[in-house]
């Protein structure tokens, strides 16, 4: 049941029209139920692991809270981990292993045959997972109590709007608010629908119609010129920036016409001036819970640079891996952290670099900008591609140069991409995400009515998934 579909509309406003007319309490358990309606429209047979992990994390959360016992409370966490992360490695990462371990036998002489699981990734499992073992990891470091209510804590871990794509919640944000009651007015709708209209432009209109072009020069890479392969690599930032982000959008939307608050995922990322600022404002509920789960627990920046390097270099490895099981998104996650660790060892000379004046700032941070998005779109090819020989025939194409056929692409990325930069741009120098609800009513008024009539007009017909559901 896609955000974009006719069929999500229908389901969200009958849960709507119901969910206004009832106290809390009936509340959660119409948004319990819904939630595993919306998912279980995916796939019934995902609705078993949903729910194991639920009943899992539930009561070992109960018992690491219910003991003074130091070795009881780790075994319990402990348990936690490998349940949660053993269903996600057998699920996801199974046949990856295997077939690298039949990769490694071959070389040696040996036949395995890998064994590979004859069933279709669990949309969105990544991201249940790692919601629910932030919730026993918390209870486990005293920084969250345990909830003795299931049902809250069922609704907690499939909250439907975030539940396939994200944000990751942890329990400390959202728990309460499943608990409290909560407040729906005129503010929060209004705010609320121009999220989800501003997460629909962004995923029909912008998204969607970059992926032509983008599809058809990464599926024939042996044909494309340097030139192309660029273009393509470009338009596919801006892409999946649209695709991921007006998920966000739209999730965080229809929860704050609910009266949730979910937190803010993507902050203007490709204004970053350095990887380290880009993770700041990129899929923000994975980098910190990367920071806070893995980083901080390998030691983080304690133990001297290079132990720092070391966790950093491990924490961006894996984070790479957790996006799917490939080696374009193990070398993608080496890739950023050794981004990373170069930055950190630059940074001293960077800032002695730095020039003085209000106009030479200015100038400086352009600068940084510019070199920051070229290296995210660098990391994107290797997102994006679909095997390393691709990734190295792509990259190959790089410096041959050739003009070739853009005379298509080109109109279609420039009325798609600069508005919406421009915005942006609006957006930053603002200092407010929400800039456009204080502009003035007749403005807000034609802005609201060129996005409908852009998605009406030029969103794709039938939608396509977003990307961030095979995660």
């Amino acid at each position: 049941m896609l955000f974009n579909s006719l069929e999500f509309a229908v389901f969200f406003v009958v849960v709507y029209a119901l969910y206004l007319v009832l106290p809390r309490r009936p509340q959660n358990l119409l948004l319990l139920v819904a939630s595993y309606v919306f998912y279980g429209a995916w796939d019934w047979r995902f609705l078993a692991l949903i729910a194991l992990s639920t009943v899992i994390d539930y009561t070992l959360g109960l018992g690491i809270q219910g003991t003074d016992d130091a070795a009881k409370r780790k075994r319990y966490v402990l348990l936690s981990l490998v349940s949660n992360l053993g269903i996600l490695g057998v699920f996801k990462y199974a046949g990856f292993f295997s077939r690298g371990f039949a990769d490694l036998a071959a070389l040696a002489g040996w036949q395995v045959q890998p064994w590979v699981l004859e069933i279709v990734l669990p949309v969105g499992i990544s991201f249940y997972t790692f919601q629910t073992l932030s919730y026993t990891i918390d209870i486990y470091r005293g920084q969250l109590k345990a909830t003795r209510s299931f049902l809250d804590f069922a609704l907690f871990v499939a909250f439907f709007p975030q539940l396939v794509a994200g944000p990751i919640e942890r329990a400390s944000r959202l728990l309460p608010q499943v608990l409290e009651k909560r407040r729906v007015d005129w503010g929060r709708f209004g705010s609320g629908c121009w999220l989800v209209l501003a997460g629909t432009f962004k995923k029909v209109v912008v998204a969607d119609n970059l992926s032509r072009c983008v599809d058809l020069v990464y599926s024939n890479a042996d044909d494309a010129t340097g030139l192309q392969v660029a273009f393509a690599t470009y338009a596919f930032a801006w892409q999946i920036y649209c695709d991921f982000s007006g998920y966000t959008d739209v999730a965080r939307g229809i929860a704050r016409m609910m009266g949730f608050d979910l937190m803010l995922n993507f902050n203007l990322p490709y204004l970053a001036v350095n990887p380290s600022d880009f993770w700041r404002r990129w899929h923000i509920s994975l980098s910190t819970w990367l920071r806070d789960y893995l980083y901080i627990s390998l030691g983080g920046n304690r133990g001297g640079p290079w132990k720092t390097y070391r966790n950093l270099g491990l924490t961006m490895l894996l984070g790479g891996l957790w996006h799917g099981a490939a080696w374009t998104y193990v070398v993608w996650g080496a890739y950023q952290g050794a981004l990373l660790i170069v930055h950190r060892l630059c940074s001293p000379w960077l800032e002695r670099l730095a020039p003085t004046g209000a106009i030479g700032a200015r100038l400086w941070w352009l600068v940084r900008v510019v070199v920051m998005f070229q290296l995210a779109c660098l990391g994107w090819m290797i997102f994006r591609a679909e095997s390393l020989p691709q990734l190295g025939t792509l990259l190959s194409r790089l410096p041959v140069g050739g003009v070739g056929m853009l005379d298509e692409w080109w109109l279609p990325f420039t009325y798609l991409v600069v508005p919406l930069a421009g915005f942006q741009v609006i957006q930053a120098a603002s200092g407010r995400l929400d800039t456009i609800l204080r502009w003035p009513a007749p403005v807000r008024g034609v802005v609201y009515a060129v996005v409908f009539y852009a998605i009406v007009l030029l969103g794709e017909d039938g939608g396509s998934p977003f990307i961030y559901f095979q995660f």
